[in-house]
């Protein structure tokens, strides 16, 4: 596992949810996002969650000004 959750600059489809997720477990985005799509074919809050994780998890940019501070 690396570093902290954020939603990088690079590397983004959308809003960077899947991309942030994937570095942070060490996994590819392009897998993520797969897995992500796949289990929309299934009963569940997954959208709602992305949803949520996209307000939650902070641009990769403020969490590197924050870090300097």
């Amino acid at each position: 596992m690396k570093g902290k959750l954020t939603r990088p600059r690079h590397n983004r489809m959308i809003a960077g949810v899947c991309a942030g997720l994937a570095e942070r477990f060490g996994m590819s985005a392009n897998l993520v996002r797969l897995l992500f799509v796949l289990s929309l074919l299934l009963p569940g809050p997954q959208a709602v969650i992305y949803v949520a994780l996209w307000i939650i998890m902070p641009n990769e940019d403020r969490h590197l000004t924050a870090a300097h501070r």
